[in-house]
Order: structure tokens, then C-alpha cells, then sequence
């Protein structure tokens, strides 16, 4: 007995310390098998019926997926995000006026506070963060190529094998039938509403901000409505981050009128279309708690960057199902 405890520990230990030490050194291909295993979970019934109602071999139904991936995902991905770079090397502002603006608000501030707005520190301040902004959005951006490569490489693999993979899983899981069931069904779930849900509020979202940007006169509303659907994905702030600047910039050029418009129809409007929708979705889709949703991307977005957005509300949703296996098999039961 102490000899098969033995053996079986220690065969766990050295599970573990391969995986940390493999998880480690592969963690920067962590998007592209989080994308994987995303389009996986999308497609999986597709594969599901080539290779069993039309007869394909394995290989030639992922190949047909991976073309339509690849057509129907990927290119418009790339082609909006090149538009983006595109339109954004385009934008023309009035700076003379933005300037003078800006001068003589930083003047009227430091001349009823003293505090100097221009100080050493704050241009220190802001020129770092300004610097990593845009340090991270160029790794986002060149990161694209070798994340989708990698995404690709692994679905085909996953599409191949998917049976025996799915088996393979089912019988690792270490619960009863009922336990294996819920767990499988909560991940097919979530991941199936955050793919589905998160675009298409992205969709609505960007809508939504052209129709307000356009009336208010802003310089390249669609161009700006496009950053706006993108920032949906950020906890809290969302669109904020993309409208409230754009209202202080018709207010620092002098346009109040509009300014006061833009702001009450984002305030009103847009966020809260941003909520209703959002939870709406999920409760469509999968019926989750706002606060997983919530915190679920924090956490997510912390951990695994873009992808957060997906699988950070499925590790929380997963860990509040295990609990409550646990609870079922090991406290209620317990005489």
C-alpha cells in the first residue's frame, strides 16, 4: 500500500512539474490555442456532420473548415484591422486651434488652481504611458500573423482528431456521469456565447456610435465608430474610452453645442445599449450572472489578453460549478 502511494505520487509530481515547465515555455502560443480551441468548440458540430451524415474523411472536412475559417474570419479580420491602420494614418485634425484651445485651458487652470498641468512630472507621466500604449497595440497587431498561424496549425489537428480527443478528455474528468456532463455542457455554453455574443455587441455597439459621431460632427465618424466596436471588449470603461475623448475635443475647439450632445447621447444612449445588450446575450446564450461576465473579463484579460474576454467569465463560471459538484457529492451527502 505505502509502495502504491508512492509510485502514485510521485507520478503526479512529475505530471505537474512537466506541465509547469512546458506551460512555461509555450505560454507566449497561449492565444493561438485559446483561438484554437474557440473555433474548435464553433465548428465542432459542422465536423461532426462531413465525416458522419456526408461520408469526408477526417482530413478532408478540416481542410474545408480551415478554408472557411479562413475566408470567413480571418481575411475580414485582417482587412478591417489594415483599414483601420489605413484610415488612422489619414485623420486630419485642426491642430492650430486644438493647441491654442489647449494653452489657454492649461493656462486658466493653472492661473485658478497653480497647478501646473505641464509640469516635469506629468509630461514624464504621460509620455510613458503614452509609450506603452503604443508598444502594446504594435505587439497586438504584429502578434497577429504568428497567432493565427499557430490557431490554424492546432485546429486542424484538433478537427482531425476530435473524437478521440473528446473521449480522451470525457474520461480524465474526474467526476461521476452527471459531473462530466454539466462540466463539458458549461464550457461548450460559455464559449459559444462569448464567441457569438462578443462580436456581435461589438457590431451593435459600433452601429450605434457612427449614428451619434456623424450627427455631432465629428472628423471620420466611421473611422472612429470602428475603435469604438473594438473597445467594447474593456471592462468598465468600453466605449468610453473612444467617446469621452472625442467629446473634450469638440468642447477644446470651441463646439459646446455639439460636445453637450455627443456626451448626453453616449451617456444615455450608448452605454446603456452597451449594458442591456451585453447581458441580454448572455442570458440568451448562457445564462450567466452579470457579475461573471463582469469580472470574468477582468480577470480574463489580465491573464490571457484578447482572448480574456472568452475564457475569463468560463474560469470563473468553472470554478463556481466545481464548488458545487463538490458540495453535492461531498457535503450534502455526507451522513
Amino acid at each position: 500500500m505505502m509502495k502504491e502511494r508512492y509510485f502514485r505520487y510521485s507520478l503526479i509530481a512529475m505530471i505537474l512539474l512537466l506541465g509547469w515547465l512546458i506551460a512555461g515555455g509555450l505560454w507566449s502560443f497561449a492565444s493561438g490555442l485559446l483561438g484554437a480551441f474557440t473555433l474548435y468548440v464553433l465548428v465542432r458540430g459542422q465536423m461532426n456532420s462531413l465525416t458522419e451524415k456526408r461520408g469526408m474523411t477526417p482530413v478532408t472536412a478540416a481542410v474545408l473548415i480551415i478554408l472557411e475559417v479562413s475566408v470567413c474570419l480571418l481575411a475580414p479580420v485582417y482587412f478591417t484591422v489594415w483599414s483601420l491602420v489605413v484610415r488612422i494614418q489619414e485623420v486630419r485634425v485642426d491642430i492650430s486651434q486644438l493647441v491654442a484651445t489647449v494653452q489657454h485651458f492649461i493656462s486658466l487652470v493653472q492661473e485658478k488652481t497653480g497647478y501646473d498641468v505641464l509640469s516635469a512630472g506629468n509630461i514624464e507621466a504621460a509620455t510613458g504611458y503614452i509609450t506603452r500604449s503604443i508598444q502594446f497595440v504594435i505587439s497586438q497587431v504584429g502578434g497577429l500573423l504568428v497567432t493565427s498561424a499557430v490557431m490554424i496549425f492546432l485546429l486542424y489537428f484538433m478537427l482531425v482528431g476530435s473524437r478521440k480527443m473528446e473521449e480522451y478528455v470525457y474520461g480524465l474528468l474526474p467526476f461521476d456521469e452527471n459531473g462530466k456532463h454539466a462540466v463539458m455542457g458549461e464550457i461548450r455554453s460559455m464559449v459559444r456565447s462569448n464567441a457569438i455574443g462578443i462580436p456581435l455587441l461589438a457590431v451593435i455597439q459600433g452601429l450605434v456610435a457612427i449614428a451619434g459621431y456623424w450627427a455631432a460632427g465629428v472628423p471620420s465618424p466611421f473611422l472612429f465608430g470602428a475603435v469604438t466596436a473594438f473597445a467594447t471588449i474593456v471592462p468598465f470603461l468600453g466605449t468610453g474610452l473612444v467617446w469621452a475623448p472625442l467629446v473634450a475635443y469638440l468642447a477644446l475647439t470651441g463646439d459646446w453645442i455639439a460636445a453637450a450632445g455627443l456626451a448626453a447621447y453616449c451617456g444615455i444612449v450608448l452605454v446603456n445599449i452597451d449594458n442591456v445588450i451585453r447581458f441580454i446575450l448572455q442570458k440568451r446564450l448562457a445564462d450567466t450572472h452579470p457579475l461573471i461576465t463582469v469580472f470574468g473579463v477582468i480577470l480574463g484579460i489580465r491573464l490571457f489578453g484578447f482572448w480574456g474576454v472568452i475564457f475569463g467569465p468560463l474560469l470563473l463560471s468553472m470554478f463556481f460549478l466545481l464548488v458545487d459538484i463538490f458540495k453535492k457529492e461531498y457535503l450534502d451527502n455526507k451522513q
